[in-house]
C-alpha cells in the first residue's frame, strides 16, 4: 500500500494507485476523523473516492468528511451495523416466524390469514407502535364479515408473531392485551354407535395403505393429527405398553398407555421403509392425509360438518367419560395442558355425576324402606 500524502484540508489525505480503466496513476482520497461509535470515541479512516473514476478532489473529500462527522453520511462500520441491526417490523417478524415453522396445513392457513388480514394494516408497523385501538379496529372490521372464531384466529396470529419477536429478543412485547371475541365452539361432534359401525366398514373396504389405521389410532388413543404425523416406531414401547408423544401442542414429551385396540392396529399395520409410522413421500414426516381420510368419511356417510380426526378424538374422550374415566385422567390421556381445556366435555361429566348421585340416592332409599319410619316425610309407610 502506498504512503499517505497530506492535503491542505484537515483530515484529508490521499494515496497513489493505478488508474482504473486507463494508464498511469490517480489519487484515492480518504477522510480521517474521530466520532462516537457504540458509545466510544473511535478513529475512522473512510474512503471518499478516486480522482478520475469518481471525479473526487481534496475539497470534495473535505465536505464528505464533514458529512461523516455530522452523521449525514454513514461510515462503512455504521452501515454494517445497520445491516445487522434489522428493523423488526411485523413483516420482518412474520418472515422470521415462518422460517422456524414446518410447512403444514395449519401454517398454510396462517399464511392466508396474514396476507389477507394482517399484512396491510400492520406489516410496516413496529410492535412498539401498535396501540389497543389498532387491534380493536381489526377485530371490528373482521366481525362485520367473518365469524368470531375466524376473527379470533387472525388476532391470535398477530399475538403469536409479536410474542415470537419478544421471546427471541428481536422486538418489544405489546403493552396491552388483545381482547378476543367470545366464541361458543363447544359442540358434541362425537360419533354415535351407528356412525362408528359405518366408519369401520368403510375403513375395511378402503384401499389406502394408512388412512384407515390413522383414523383408528385417533379413535383408540385420542391422539391429535400432528402427533400421529410425528409418531415414530421407536416411540412405541410394545413391551411396557406405552406410546411416547413428542411435543404435544408445543409442550413437553408425554406418554400414554398403548391399549389393546391400538396395539392390534399397530401390529397389523403395513410398515414402510421409514422411521415414521405414517410416513409421507420418501419416508419423510407426513404433513397431510386429508384427501384419503375425507374419502373414507364420504364412504361412511358421516355428516358433512364432521371433522374426521377431531371427531374421533372427541369420540375417544366422550366414551372415556361415559365409562367412568374422571376428567383428571382424561386430561392426561389426551395430553391437554389444563383440565380447563376439557370444558367441552363438562356436560357429559355432570351427567355421569348426576347418575352417580341418583344411584346413591336410590340405594339410600332402598335401605331406608327396609326400616320405614312413620315420621320421615317422603317414604312409604
Amino acid at each position: 500500500m502506498s504512503k499517505r500524502v497530506k492535503t491542505k484540508y484537515p483530515g484529508i489525505f490521499y494515496r497513489e494507485s493505478e488508474r482504473v480503466g486507463g494508464k498511469g496513476s490517480e489519487k484515492i482520497f480518504y477522510a480521517l476523523f474521530k466520532k462516537k461509535f457504540k458509545g466510544k470515541l473511535t478513529l475512522f479512516e473512510e474512503k471518499c473516492g478516486r480522482q478520475y473514476a469518481d471525479d473526487m478532489s481534496a475539497a470534495k473529500a473535505s465536505k464528505i468528511r464533514g458529512a461523516f462527522i455530522e452523521g449525514k453520511q454513514l461510515t462503512s462500520r455504521e452501515m454494517k451495523l445497520e445491516r445487522e441491526r434489522k428493523i423488526w417490523t411485523i413483516d420482518a417478524l412474520w418472515d422470521e416466524y415462518l422460517s422456524h415453522r414446518d410447512e403444514t396445513p395449519n401454517v398454510k392457513k396462517d399464511m392466508n390469514r396474514y396476507d389477507q388480514h394482517i399484512k396491510k394494516p400492520f406489516g410496516k408497523k413496529l410492535p412498539g407502535d401498535i396501540i389497543p385501538l389498532d387491534a380493536d379496529r381489526l377485530k371490528r372490521k373482521l366481525l362485520k364479515k367473518y365469524s368470531p372464531q375466524t376473527t379470533k384466529h387472525v388476532l391470535a396470529l398477530l399475538k403469536r408473531i409479536v410474542n415470537f419477536g419478544f421471546k427471541h429478543g428481536l422486538s418489544p412485547a405489546l403493552t396491552f392485551v388483545i381482547e378476543m371475541p367470545e366464541v361458543n365452539n363447544i359442540k358434541d361432534d362425537a360419533l354415535s354407535d351407528e356412525q362408528l359401525q359405518r366408519l369401520f366398514k368403510a375403513i375395511e373396504e378402503d384401499e389406502h395403505l394408512h388412512a384407515g389405521n390413522f383414523m383408528l389410532m385417533a379413535l383408540f388413543t385420542g391422539m391429535r393429527r400432528g402427533e400421529l404425523f410425528k409418531l415414530k416406531w421407536n416411540d412405541i414401547d410394545f413391551l411396557q405398553g406405552f406410546i411416547t408423544i413428542r411435543s404435544p401442542k408445543g409442550g413437553k414429551d408425554q406418554t400414554i398407555p398403548l391399549n389393546d385396540q391400538a396395539r392390534a392396529v399397530l401390529e397389523n399395520h403395513i410398515r414402510m421403509d421409514s422411521e415414521f409410522v405414517f410416513p409421507g413421500k420418501g419416508g419423510a414426516q407426513r404433513t397431510t392425509i386429508q384427501k384419503p381420510i375425507n374419502q373414507i368419511k364420504r364412504s361412511a356417510d358421516l355428516p358433512k360438518e364432521t371433522r374426521p380426526i377431531h371427531s374421533l378424538r372427541h369420540t375417544f374422550a366422550t366414551r372415556a367419560l361415559n365409562n367412568g374415566v374422571d376428567l383428571h385422567t382424561l386430561q392426561k390421556l389426551t395430553t391437554h395442558k389444563t383440565a380447563a381445556m376439557l370444558q367441552r366435555y363438562a356436560h357429559l361429566s355432570d351427567e355421569r355425576f348426576k347418575n352417580g348421585s341418583s344411584m346413591v340416592g336410590d340405594a339410600m332409599d332402598k335401605a331406608l324402606k327396609l326400616k320405614p319410619k312413620n315420621n320421615v316425610v317422603g317414604f312409604n309407610k
